[in-house]
């Protein structure tokens, strides 16, 4: 089915923002991209998603291997136990001592999940852990090369910790032809997003897919 997701402003980077803009989305790639009413037009029969604030291109997670590999993502039935966020340091280690396989791929699940919740869309490996390689594959994420020059001393779910700016954060730009990865995000401009970062997300779409849309 052809979407086509509308938002106040689209940033495809590396293109004039598009106020009141719109995506037009077939299977897993974009087909246009432009003003709502020009985009609509086009593709009358279309199903369109309204979204608030920002539509961007998704967005690169260069710390995918320790978020997975060194955090703790905790289930919401243990919040009362170990609280709602991930674990790192000398508490994550305390308790990977006596983590189960089933306990261990239920923080990666976790984890994916809240990357998608910030907008990712491709992940950076390399997963050395076939369990991981699995759950990154089954997650619909894209997984890329690692970052160059190693991780930061804290990774952090948000890309823009990593990335600064959007263009540092994104994997690719919008276009037409591309592979359909978009983000949204529930704040007036770029500047804004930077500011309040990635947390900020109200969807995310795979390919095509809504794998993320906040309630």
């Amino acid at each position: 089915m052809l979407t086509v997701h509308a938002a106040p402003l689209v940033l495809a980077v590396g293109a004039a923002a598009v106020g009141g803009g719109a995506v037009a989305v077939e299977g897993d790639r974009i087909v246009a991209i432009g003003p709502y009413d020009a985009v609509t037009a086009a593709h009358p029969a279309a199903r369109v998603r309204r979204w608030p604030g920002v539509l961007t291109p998704g967005l690169r997670q260069w710390d995918g291997v320790a978020l997975l590999t060194r955090r703790y993502h905790p289930d919401p039935r243990e919040a009362d136990e170990l609280g709602e966020q991930p674990l790192t340091g000398a508490d994550f280690e305390a308790l990977a001592g006596r983590m189960d396989e089933p306990r261990r791929a239920g923080s990666v699940r976790r984890g994916l999940q809240r990357m998608l919740r910030h907008g990712t869309t491709h992940v950076a490996g390399p997963f050395e852990d076939q369990a991981v390689r699995t759950a990154v594959a089954r997650s619909g994420l894209t997984a890329v090369a690692g970052a160059p020059g190693g991780p930061p001393a804290e990774p952090d779910l948000d890309p823009f910790v990593r990335g600064h700016g959007l263009p540092g954060s994104v994997h690719a730009p919008l276009a037409v032809g591309g592979r359909a990865d978009l983000a949204v995000f529930d704040v007036p401009d770029e500047a804004a997003l930077v500011a309040a970062g990635a947390g900020t997300c109200v969807a995310t779409v795979l390919g095509g897919r809504l794998v993320h849309r906040r309630r």
